[in-house]
């Protein structure tokens, strides 16, 4: 971000750790989803949804907006709610078809949202980051907070300031 004063990762003040990140997106209440169109155009809508292990899982009926976008192009983009403290994900989404995992995801959301998924209505999609980005939004965390991520199949990785 070249003009926004971001310290770089080596920088002293510490960029957030992943830690901080996953905390913000498994107790945030709604989610924001953006996917993309087959033509092209955006398509944003809020969402619940619980983080599990290595992944963010929501859920949306199969013939949404969302699942028919998912359908064409499973590219997204996950924001936490709240603006404050940020957490953006962009990853690849996965639809859930493994009962066992799905069993996981339901229990999980009845636990946070006192309502239980069905699988036969409400497929559920696991999103698995492969940048994350987080920013604690005040004069004097912002700098020493832009952190990104990237994602493999071990562990996230800091790799600079956010950008």
């Amino acid at each position: 971000m070249p003009g926004y004063g971001i310290l770089p990762p080596d920088g002293g003040r510490g960029l957030l750790p992943w830690s901080w990140a996953a905390e913000r997106i498994a107790k945030s209440h709604n989610y924001w989803i953006a996917t993309t169109r087959p033509d092209g155009w955006p398509h944003v809508m809020p969402v619940w949804g619980v983080w599990l292990g290595d992944a963010f899982y929501f859920s949306t009926g199969r013939t949404t907006q969302k699942a028919r976008n998912l359908a064409a192009n499973p590219r997204c983009v996950m924001c936490t709610e709240c603006a404050d403290e940020a957490i953006i994900l962009e990853g690849v989404v996965e639809r859930v078809d493994d009962p066992s995992l799905y069993a996981r995801i339901a229990d999980a959301y009845e636990a946070k949202y006192d309502w239980r998924l069905e699988q036969a209505t409400s497929p559920a999609y696991a999103v698995r980051p492969g940048v994350a980005f987080a920013f604690i939004e005040n004069a004097e965390d912002f700098a020493g907070s832009a952190t990104r991520w990237r994602f493999s199949d071990e562990q996230p990785a800091v790799d600079s300031g956010a950008g």
